[in-house]
C-alpha cells in the first residue's frame, strides 16, 4: 500500500479542517512547496494535494502553490479541487501533475471523466466523498442522492487510475477511517481504492492494510502534521 500524505491548500497555506468545514481550519504550513519536500525526502512516494479554496470556487484557486510543489518535488502528485473541465485537466497535467482528481464533475457530467481518462491514460482518478452512504460535492457542501458504490461502477469501464473513498464524517476529526465500507467498495470494483479520511494511527492503517480488500493506498493529513502517526512508522506498516 502506498502512503499518501495529503497537503490541503487554503489562501496559498497549508492547513487541515474538520468535518469540511473551511471555518474550521487549523494552518500547519505556511510553505507548502518545503511541507511537500519534507514528505518526499522522509520516504514518501506519492504527495495528495487539495485546492480547498478551489473545491469551493469551481475552478483552480491556488494554482501558484501547486506549481511552486511541483517544481520542489521530484516524486508523483495527485491533486483534486476545482478540476471541472478539460482545459484546466489538460493545463495540470502539462504542468507535471501525475494525476488530476475529479469529484463534483464526476456526478455532474460524467462523460467528462471518460473524455479526460481516455486522452489522459492512467492520469485521472475519482474522488468520491460520501456522507451515511451517500456521494457530496461542491466541496461536500451539497448532498446527492447518488449511492458510492454505483458511481464507482459507472466507471468500471472507463479506464480511471483510482477511487480515492473519503468518508466526510471521518474526515479530520482523528477518529478512525470507515474501513468497512472502504473494504466494500473495494471489493465491488476493479478500480483501485486509496483510503481517506480520519486515518490517525499506525492501528489504523493496519486495519486497512487488513481489511479483506486490496486497497491501493490511504491518504493522511492531520495525524501526519500533529504527530500521531510517524511518518518513517506508517511507510514501514504499509510496505510490509
Amino acid at each position: 500500500m502506498i502512503l499518501y500524505p495529503a497537503i490541503d491548500l487554503k489562501d496559498g497555506q497549508c492547513v487541515r479542517l474538520l468535518r469540511g468545514e473551511m471555518e474550521a481550519a487549523t494552518v500547519f504550513n505556511d510553505d507548502p512547496a518545503a511541507q511537500a519536500k519534507a514528505f518526499q525526502d522522509a520516504g514518501c512516494e506519492w504527495i495528495h494535494l487539495v485546492d480547498l479554496n478551489g473545491a469551493f470556487a469551481g475552478e483552480p484557486v491556488n494554482a501558484a502553490a501547486v506549481e511552486a510543489i511541483l517544481a520542489a518535488i521530484d516524486v508523483p502528485a495527485q491533486l483534486g479541487g476545482g478540476i471541472r473541465d478539460m482545459v484546466t485537466i489538460d493545463a495540470w497535467i502539462e504542468k507535471g501533475l501525475s494525476r488530476v482528481i475529479l469529484g463534483t464533475v464526476a456526478v455532474e457530467n460524467p462523460d467528462l471523466v471518460r473524455e479526460a481518462a481516455k486522452a489522459h491514460p492512467g492520469k485521472v482518478a475519482v474522488g468520491i466523498d460520501a456522507r451515511n452512504g451517500m456521494v457530496a460535492t461542491k466541496g461536500w457542501a451539497e448532498e446527492t442522492d447518488v449511492e458510492v458504490t454505483d458511481l464507482a461502477r459507472s466507471f468500471e469501464d472507463a479506464g480511471v487510475a483510482a477511487i480515492i473513498y473519503t468518508d466526510i464524517n471521518r474526515d479530520g476529526a482523528m477518529q478512525g477511517p470507515n474501513v468497512e465500507a472502504t473494504a466494500a467498495l473495494a471489493n465491488a470494483v476493479s478500480i483501485p481504492v486509496i483510503a481517506s479520511g480520519g486515518v490517525s494511527s499506525l492501528d489504523d492503517l493496519r486495519a486497512l492494510k487488513s481489511c479483506g480488500a486490496d486497497l491501493n493506498g490511504a491518504i493522511s493529513g492531520r495525524a501526519l502534521y500533529d504527530g500521531a502517526i510517524d511518518l518513517g512508522e506508517a511507510l514501514k506498516v504499509l510496505k510490509g
